[in-house]
């Protein structure tokens, strides 16, 4: 029996529907498979902590004084290995890197909005259990906003800041608008699965050009990222709400930037293409201990194309935050339930 005889007699419209529903419910079923594909072939490497109800991925390495890195979107914790950052910090300091709820291995539990002070929260309460005391927190992308909502929300847990091309201010931006239909409940679920993977795979190629523009992409970075981690519905839906979120999150977090007192080394490309540099310039003026380089020739990805200098900027926070250490200026945190491994 042909099956296109059932449709005879139907109006045209019902079988476009039909044919339609059909192609959406294909592309679900690849878009599903790639994704457990990807992560079988990427399986997490470091450990994991229940906190507050979300389950976070967590690498945990070296010994000395704490250092926590906190990714942007479309990567993971992840990145900060593939630029190199995180091997050569390990050995004179600890080394917390983190997938940030929804990336990598990390879930991202529905009912929460998930704003970077709602991220922050979870890391510091991660930080706690893991018995992380003051630490220089390096945050990448829109991971500075996660940074930076934490320098505010828990001062003690952040002697320092290293931030690196963030976007600080409530600029409007295309980007976040054309995001936006992906963080909607049920359309976004719809599109994660459908669509938007499909978009991704065609777009990918220049959306990473234009990351590390005007710099070419390292080798490192070509052979080690993994496009379909980074389109898994589930990190999509993540990139997406955080990307939805940007501009009311940096509203927020910039009215408070003059009083954090902690030093901080604000890192950014003069050839930034994905967040202009004069949000570093502008963050300098606003921050009462704050120092900025902006890298020649670098762009967003400025930790994989100018890693030394980003090195030498975490080096120099650790060290101008030694004295106020040593004066007791942060107070311990109690540890609210033991480490739950390392990597």
């Amino acid at each position: 029996m042909n099956p296109l005889d059932s449709t005879q007699g139907l109006p045209t419209w019902l079988i476009i529907l039909l044919a339609i529903a059909a192609i959406l419910a294909v592309l679900a079923l690849v878009n599903h498979a790639v994704a457990r594909w990807a992560e079988r072939k990427h399986p997490p490497a470091g450990a994991f902590l229940d906190v507050d109800g979300a389950r976070l991925h967590y690498s945990d390495r070296g010994t000395g004084r704490p250092v926590v890195l906190l990714h942007g979107n479309a990567v993971t914790g992840d990145d900060y290995n593939t630029s190199g950052v995180a091997e050569r910090l390990v050995g004179p300091y600890r080394v917390v890197i983190f997938d940030r709820p929804g990336f990598g291995h990390s879930d991202r539990p529905r009912g929460r909005s998930w704003t970077a002070a709602e991220q922050a929260d979870l890391i510091q309460a991660a930080l706690a259990r893991l018995n992380v005391g003051p630490a220089v927190v390096v945050g990448h992308s829109w991971g500075t906003l996660v940074a930076l909502a934490l320098a505010e929300r828990h001062p003690a847990s952040a002697a320092g800041l290293v931030l690196l091309s963030g976007y600080y201010f409530p600029v409007p931006r295309l980007d976040a608008l054309m995001v936006a239909p992906a963080a909607v409940p049920v359309l976004g679920d719809v599109l994660r699965y459908t669509i938007s993977p499909v978009f991704g795979w065609l777009t990918m190629p220049l959306m990473k050009r234009a990351m590390f523009a005007p710099a070419p992409l390292t080798e490192r970075f070509k052979r080690e990222y993994s496009t379909a981690l980074a389109l898994r519905p589930s990190q999509l839906r993540a990139t997406a709400s955080d990307g939805a979120l940007m501009m009311t999150d940096a509203a927020g977090l910039s009215a408070r930037y003059g009083d954090l007192s902690m030093p901080v080394a604000i890192v950014a490309g003069d050839g930034d293409k994905v967040v202009s540099p004069d949000h570093a310039e502008r963050l300098r003026g606003a921050v009462p201990n704050g120092t900025l380089r902006v890298v020649e020739g670098a762009g967003h990805m400025v930790h994989h194309v100018a890693t030394e200098q980003v090195l030498e900027a975490i080096e120099d926070v650790a060290k101008r935050s030694e004295a106020a250490l040593k004066d007791g200026a942060f107070a311990p945190r109690p540890v609210a339930g033991g480490a739950a491994g390392g990597a």
